[in-house]
């Protein structure tokens, strides 16, 4: 079987570019695309605050939403590319690594926080880029009206 492409789905506007960016590489390739969303559980906040029991369940039905949407609003743009949404409980960039472990290549957006919080936070790219056992592409979004993605490879 053909090694996959994996794109992290968020459902940001540099996440949409990423998945538009690699669905279009799938399709020259001709190979399967693992769209991945991941979500965790927040933290509650104060100890002793209960969380909804249905919470998990229900983060995780929105991150299957975000995925089928994300991929909705192509349109005809997806047809012709075998795509597989995966939905993943944990750390965003652990999951994407841990995800493209067997792929030929990963794609992420990059939100582009810049400055202290994305120092202190440490961007999802950023991880990628650096652990991920595969070639990374970094997508960069350049706003909607300009409709315009930057695309950045390394690994």
């Amino acid at each position: 079987m053909e090694r996959p492409i994996v794109v992290g789905v968020d459902g940001s506007p540099s996440s949409r570019d990423a998945l538009r960016w690699a669905i279009a590489e799938a399709r020259l390739r001709g190979c399967p695309l693992k769209a991945v969303t991941a979500w965790h559980v927040p933290w509650a906040g104060y100890e002793g605050v209960p969380l909804p029991d249905d919470l998990p369940s229900e983060m995780e039905r929105a991150a299957r939403e975000v995925v089928a949407e994300a991929v909705a609003r192509l349109g005809a743009d997806a047809e012709g590319v075998d795509i597989r949404a995966v939905v993943v409980e944990g750390d965003s960039a652990r999951v994407l690594i841990d995800e493209a472990r067997e792929a030929c290549l990963l794609v992420v957006g990059s939100r582009g926080l810049g400055g202290f919080r994305e120092l202190l936070l440490g961007s999802v790219s950023q991880q990628c880029a650096h652990h991920a056992g595969c070639p990374v592409v970094i997508v960069r979004h350049h706003g909607e009206e300009a409709g315009k993605s930057e695309v950045t490879a390394g690994g």
